[in-house]
């Protein structure tokens, strides 16, 4: 009897071991933004020691695409899942990932032209300091890194272009973004009425290959760079156009092209990628 309850309570303790191996996942949370007026909901992915200890943890925004929300990642993605096997492998450092909803209101994670809708300002302004208050964060910009697919992709673009500053590691995945001022003014729905001295500039502050192009020469190191995306993508020429543009303006970067298209396999194949690179970032 002694002899089966030892062996009943050693079983126990193995598999109570095994399972703090796995890292916590809130999906439905939210903050009040005063910059977009109301709730923003937003997911985090807390390491699986977070309760238990008192060191504070680097951080990795992961941005979804157009059509989905904060949830994305965790239920198509697997990104909880591939995290904790990442960890445990010793391929990817301990690490809080936070998935922001940008869906809610107007679909993008940009300022809007006419200034009714500015999630831009609202993601650097309000979300982060409130994620670093909320969370053991490392508020410092080797700590801080950014990633994204389609929608999110181009977000991640424009944001560490926007703000080198801000991340030590940007990694876009098969990112959706425009080529062409038409084009443009057709995807974000740009009125006519906005006269062209008005939408140049905006549509130069967010057009991918124009920021390359203008990256000032003290900027072109200030972020490690991992491109992805797929040779069957819709996006892939896009992509191309990217990699081509950064190797001209001489801005290091890692390019992939892999066998796949725009599809939740793809990413989930990618990410554990994502999570070294940027692990290797947060590291150095």
């Amino acid at each position: 009897m002694a002899r089966n309850t030892f062996t009943v309570a050693l079983v126990l303790l193995v598999s109570t071991s095994g399972s703090t191996q796995h890292g916590k996942v809130f999906d439905d949370l939210s903050m009040t933004s005063e910059i977009l007026g109301g709730e923003r909901k937003y997911a985090v992915y807390l390491p699986w020691d977070y309760d238990s200890s008192s060191r504070s943890y680097p951080v990795l925004y992961l941005l979804h695409g157009r059509s989905d929300d904060q949830t994305a990642w965790i239920q198509f993605g697997q990104a909880p899942g591939i995290a904790d096997v990442a960890i445990r492998n010793g391929d990817a450092t301990e690490m809080i990932i936070v998935m922001p909803d940008a869906t809610s209101g107007t679909e993008n994670y940009f300022n809007r032209i006419d200034s009714d809708w500015r999630y831009e300002d609202f993601f650097f302004d309000e979300f982060i300091p409130f994620i670093e208050r909320t969370y053991r964060v490392k508020a410092a910009k080797q700590y801080r890194a950014v990633a994204g697919l389609s929608m999110g992709g181009g977000g991640t673009f424009v944001y560490a272009l926007h703000r080198p500053d801000m991340f030590s590691t940007a990694a876009p995945l098969s990112a959706s973004f425009v080529t062409t001022a038409d084009d443009f003014r057709e995807y974000f729905d740009i009125p006519d009425s906005v006269a062209e001295h008005a939408f140049e500039p905006y549509w130069r502050r967010h057009s991918v290959l124009h920021l390359i192009e203008d990256l000032p020469e003290e900027h072109k190191r200030a972020v490690r760079w991992y491109v992805d995306c797929g040779d069957d993508d819709y996006l892939s020429d896009e992509n191309a156009k990217a990699h081509v543009a950064m190797k001209e303006a001489g801005i290091p970067h890692e390019y992939r092209v892999r066998d796949g298209s725009h599809r939740w396999s793809y990413w989930r194949e990618a990410l554990p990628d994502v999570l070294r690179f940027v692990s290797e970032g947060f590291t150095k």
